[in-house]
């Protein structure tokens, strides 16, 4: 049987409780517009969105937010598929929609060990390549896609997922040629391409107590060696029972004590039951289908769909409330039906982790985070 739940009807830039009671309650304001003196508002664009093909999507995109990030065409393995090949054709569209739109572009992400072309790191014998041509290789990776969006893109994930839940680093292929050397390089090369371009580390799982140090480390160490980092991103795939709002918090605060900005990077809530504790965004973590993991595929039941709203409120609260330190929210993806949570980390799930639902109507929490963020504007 299908459940039903409370949805949002959007008209225009007007958005409508309806469903939830016979009467409707007109609410003026946008997310980005309610949101505008706190935070920018982003989404994640997939290939569908950039070339068009989701015109819903589009319209909702356009209507609601005022920040976009790459969610794969500016990957390794896409944009710089063999040496000296670039294949700059849908990261090119990516950048227009957000020009065309007036949004802040986000370019996701320079160096990360997974989704890397298979050339990067190994020579021809299939073995590692000498620290000198690593870095040769990132340079030029680097400075080809930052040069080439220059001034048009306004912020950079420089190093993406290098630091383990101990505070350790990850034995990458970049960690194990060239040691920590590899992420101040990034940062540098980055910096020396455009030196207006903000530059962040982003990462998942920070808010464990030894991610969050060595993330604290990686700070101090960059400042020290007077190389410029921004901001870091906070991912935030996190499900029903963790993290705590008070873990997250504490991550908040500690980042912003070092300096830096916070943005909040990859925003999603999965619905559904977590088959191990800690996966968070690492996708090398796959686990087989199993029925009691996909309990909602005929919809969700209120009392849950309650639990959701109440949740994803939390944490926007939180953000407004760190609205100081937080300058940039971004969902990863639209609606329910594009997430990438309806394959990670099990294959052909059904998810709603997102603000929008399957059916690309706004949720409930919707009209709820604006009315709060009207709160705080109207208090200022």
């Amino acid at each position: 049987m299908k459940l039903k739940f409370c949805t949002l009807i959007l008209v225009g830039s007007t958005a409508m409780l309806t469903a939830c009671s016979p009467s409707t309650a007109k609410q003026e304001e946008t997310l980005k517009e309610s949101l505008s003196d706190s935070f920018y508002i982003g989404a994640a664009l997939n290939t569908n969105l950039i070339t068009g093909k989701n015109t819903t999507g589009l319209r909702i995109l356009k209507t609601q937010f005022n920040s976009i990030v790459a969610e794969n065409c500016m990957k390794s393995e896409v944009i710089h598929p063999e040496e000296g090949e670039f294949d700059f054709s849908l990261a090119d569209k990516f950048v227009e929609v957000g020009e065309q739109n007036g949004m802040f572009i986000v370019g996701h992400a320079l160096i990360w060990h997974s989704q890397l072309s298979r050339w990067f790191c190994v020579d021809e014998k299939g073995g590692n390549v000498s620290p000198e041509v690593l870095k040769a290789r990132m340079k030029k990776h680097i400075s080809s896609i930052v040069g080439r969006y220059k001034g048009r893109i306004k912020g950079w994930d420089v190093v993406n997922e290098a630091i383990m839940e101990d505070g350790s680093y990850r034995k990458s292929k970049f960690y194990e040629i060239l040691g920590e050397e590899f992420i101040p390089l990034a940062f540098q090369y980055a910096h020396e391409t455009d030196p207006e371009a903000e530059l962040y580390y982003n990462d998942y799982n920070e808010w464990y107590p030894g991610k969050r140090e060595g993330i604290v480390r990686l700070i101090r160490s960059l400042k020290e060696k007077g190389i410029r980092i921004d901001a870091i991103g906070i991912q935030g795939h996190v499900g029903m029972d963790n993290p705590s709002l008070e873990e997250y918090e504490a991550a908040i605060s500690d980042y912003a004590s070092e300096g830096v900005k916070v943005m909040i990077t990859e925003f999603d809530l999965s619905i559904l039951p977590t088959p191990k504790a800690g996966v968070g965004a690492d996708i090398a973590e796959n686990f087989k289908y199993r029925a009691e993991l996909d309990p909602y595929v005929e919809g969700v039941p209120d009392s849950v769909q309650k639990q959701w709203n109440e949740r994803m409120l939390g944490f926007f609260s939180l953000f407004l409330k760190h609205a100081d330190k937080v300058s940039r929210v971004t969902m990863w993806g639209i609606s329910d039906k594009d997430s990438w949570k309806n394959n990670f980390p099990v294959f052909g799930r059904t998810d709603y982790p997102l603000l929008f639902d399957r059916n690309n109507q706004p949720k409930v929490v919707v009209n709820k985070i604006i009315t709060i963020a009207q709160s705080k504007k109207n208090q200022k």
